[in-house]
């Protein structure tokens, strides 16, 4: 993953986990850095109940921008 997750950073799935029911795309909070490239991402609904919890590794994950991070 180019850009590494840090707290609180929103991410997306890049590859299904059916395990959990999670889909490739799904959208999950980053809560807690386990080890170097592997995070506790939290996923949750609208109402922002946790639908699911596990641990990811950096490369199943994909950092969200929502803003420009270039000068203007």
């Amino acid at each position: 993953m180019a850009d590494t997750p840090k707290l609180l950073d929103v991410v997306a799935l890049l590859e299904d986990v059916p395990d959990y029911g999670l889909r490739r795309g799904q959208v999950g909070t980053v809560v807690e850095e386990w080890a170097p490239g592997v995070f506790e991402v939290e996923f949750s609904d609208d109402s922002g109940r946790t639908y699911a919890l596990l641990a990811l590794h950096s490369d199943q994950l994909i950092l969200r921008h929502y803003e420009s991070t270039l000068a203007a």
